[in-house]
């Protein structure tokens, strides 16, 4: 009762909307740099891993990677996106079985000479076997637009935008909670709609197993940019 109060107390009205006053932690110079330097130290050994353990993980976890990457900012806060979260052998396996089908075309038919060049160094393959062995998929639907009540749509704004920034933190919360993962695009994805029987407004855009890597697990050795490569400052 106590924060409610006083939460109340830090309540202002700005044209009819409700805010609350925000603040946020502080660090010296000294420390701030420490923590960003740790945080990059992590952030660099994560790694997209393709060979995973069948090793069970709480599904508590799962929730609250999935409610850390729900705090992702969005376009006018519509938060246009929805996490379906895969752990059926039997929905895992229709997944594995049309996402080959899929990427069996692509690799011997619709990718060019160019891009599989490009692909050889990830050792990939049409064969996904990862869809099956990993305890969860996430697959991240974006919403284009919203039902009201009386059945009638309103749109979402930025929604490319924001449930890729929603998945940015979600990637981030796997590697966190000390599990692995994978960015998964079938091209087309449809089939993950028909599955798991996702309503119209609603788009398949990115598949994520998640869980622990296999014993034994190679990745490539890939030399990400250098920070002169990526960034450019204006002084």
């Amino acid at each position: 009762m106590a924060l409610k109060l006083t939460m109340e107390k830090e309540m202002k009205v700005i044209e009819g909307f409700e805010h609350i006053k925000y603040s946020h932690v502080h660090y010296p110079p000294e420390e701030m740099v420490s923590r960003s330097q740790q945080f990059y130290d992590w952030m660099e050994t994560r790694r997209s891993v393709r060979d995973f353990s069948d090793k069970p993980v709480p599904k508590e976890v799962i929730e609250n990677i999935i409610k850390s990457a729900s705090t992702a900012p969005s376009g006018a806060h519509k938060q246009p996106w929805t996490f379906c979260v895969v752990s059926n052998a039997e929905l895992k396996k229709q997944i594995r079985e049309a996402a080959e089908e899929e990427e069996y075309e692509s690799y011997t038919k619709r990718m060019s000479e160019t891009w599989l060049d490009d692909l050889k160094p990830m050792a990939t393959n049409h064969q996904k076997p990862f869809l099956e062995t990993a305890p969860y998929l996430i697959i991240v639907f974006k919403r284009a637009f919203e039902f009201d009540e009386d059945g009638s749509k309103h749109q979402n704004y930025y929604v490319n935008e924001s449930v890729g920034l929603a998945c940015g933190f979600l990637i981030s919360a796997i590697h966190d909670a000390g599990l692995v993962t994978l960015t998964h695009t079938p091209s087309p994805m449809g089939f993950l709609h028909k599955i798991l029987e996702r309503p119209e407004n609603e788009r398949p855009f990115l598949l994520l197993p998640v869980g622990y890597e296999a014993d034994e697990v190679y990745v490539p050795n890939n030399r990400r940019k250098s920070l002169e490569e990526v960034a450019v400052f204006y002084e």
